[in-house]
């Protein structure tokens, strides 16, 4: 069992709750690569810790929607700490069904959704997020049509934040906030708000 960081501390039961998801990550991943086999060792530093940073800033809302959810971060992350209702965007048909499978054990309140995000018809929600997806550029495109007017994104990003910030305000007027990662020396939660087109 991990000892969670102060801040990111959460109830025995939902640390039982993620300890069952690992569980069941590291039983799919030799047959559907759902994280790096160099991360398997440490998928709980690597993974888990760092989803589970956007907990308490999704914490509160009626619902939120992650694209390109993987192999559940952050997405089932979020959803078992927060107790938020989830919609997690996957087109790979595999990882869908591990996402299913592992909502199905842990009982996360998620929906999972097997499509193209730029494809998908759903109402908009209060809060987005994504985690080592695409160029913020690209997570603007597809988030402006899934996010609610007033609504916030929650963004985990790299040392590279600074220029796709850079990159991103040349087609987009946007509100930012910066949250240092607890987890990473040089990772960032990106709060995305008041997103519009130039």
């Amino acid at each position: 069992m991990i000892t969670l960081p102060e801040a990111l501390h959460v109830s025995r039961e939902t640390q039982d709750r993620l300890e069952a998801f690992v569980a069941l990550l590291e039983k799919w991943n030799p047959r559907i690569n759902l994280v790096s086999s160099r991360d398997i060792a440490n998928v709980w530093e690597r993974h888990v810790l760092d989803s589970l940073q956007l907990a308490p800033l999704v914490a509160g809302h009626e619902r939120f929607i992650d694209m390109g959810s993987g192999g559940g971060f952050p997405g089932i992350v979020v959803a078992i700490a927060s107790g938020v209702p989830g919609t997690l965007i996957e087109s790979d048909r595999r990882k869908a069904t591990f996402l299913r499978e592992a909502a199905r054990a842990t009982q996360a309140p998620v929906t999972v959704l097997a499509e193209r995000i730029e494809l998908v018809d759903i109402a908009a929600a209060p809060v987005v997020t994504a985690r080592a997806l695409a160029s913020l550029n690209k997570l603007l495109e597809w988030t402006e049509p899934l996010l609610e007017k007033g609504g916030k994104a929650f963004f985990l990003k790299g040392q590279q934040a600074d220029e796709e910030l850079t990159e991103a305000r040349r087609n987009w007027h946007m509100d930012v906030c910066l949250h240092r990662s607890i987890t990473s020396h040089d990772g960032v939660i990106l709060e995305v708000s008041n997103l519009d087109r130039v």
